[in-house]
């Protein structure tokens, strides 16, 4: 089992292209090679592969966190899956876990949702996406220092407040107020929940 993110800059005519693109690029970056693993396409769409599905919907968020960091935000869908046919581009590979996350995409405007997953368990699918559009009550309304944080925290999952605060360049107390204005423990949370039910499914 794969996994396939797809998703688009929301609202990208909006914004200064060369501004988010570049930024873009470096956040993609980070997860592998282009464009085999990620590629942008058609201006503002791109679309990633995450080969450890366990480990989708943190990146999902980390992307999200990211562009938040720049007052930018994506719409996106993970699909789950197989890959049966592994192209030297990813937009022209195939198999269950892109046509999942391409079909999911093309809902995503109007249902009005910026995060959602397909794995093919409906009863899952609809369990995990009522969380998320939970969590996105608070990730969408991300600042750009709790997004700052966020995305550091990620990054760095072993550090401590203390740590990361040297990183932002802000005391420890003021780390721990962003933690909870962003809701981190929520994140952190739903994350632990989501990647027990994906090793489930791939256990099957």
């Amino acid at each position: 089992m794969t996994s396939v993110i797809t998703g688009d800059i929301i609202d990208s005519r909006q914004q200064q292209s060369e501004h988010w693109v570049e930024d873009l690029k470096k956040i993609l970056a980070s997860f592998g090679q282009t464009p085999h693993q990620w590629e942008i396409y058609r201006g503002d769409e791109f679309q990633v592969e995450v080969s450890n599905p366990e480990d989708a919907l943190l990146t999902a968020i980390l992307i999200k966190s990211r562009l938040r960091t720049i007052k930018s935000d994506a719409r996106m869908s993970i699909g789950f899956g197989d890959k049966t046919h592994d192209a030297d581009r990813i937009s022209e590979s195939n198999g269950s876990a892109f046509v999942n996350s391409g079909e999911l995409f093309e809902t995503l405007k109007k249902q009005k949702v910026n995060l959602a997953m397909r794995t093919g368990d409906l009863q899952l699918d609809e369990n995990l996406n009522l969380m998320l559009q939970l969590a996105l009550t608070f990730m969408d309304s991300w600042l750009v220092q709790s997004a700052e944080f966020v995305a550091l925290a990620i990054e760095n999952p072993t550090l401590s407040q203390e740590e990361l605060g040297q990183k932002l360049g802000i005391n420890q107390a003021a780390v721990s107020r962003r933690q909870k204005r962003a809701q981190f423990d929520l994140v952190t949370n739903l994350d632990r929940y989501f990647r027990t039910q994906i090793k489930q499914l791939t256990a099957l």
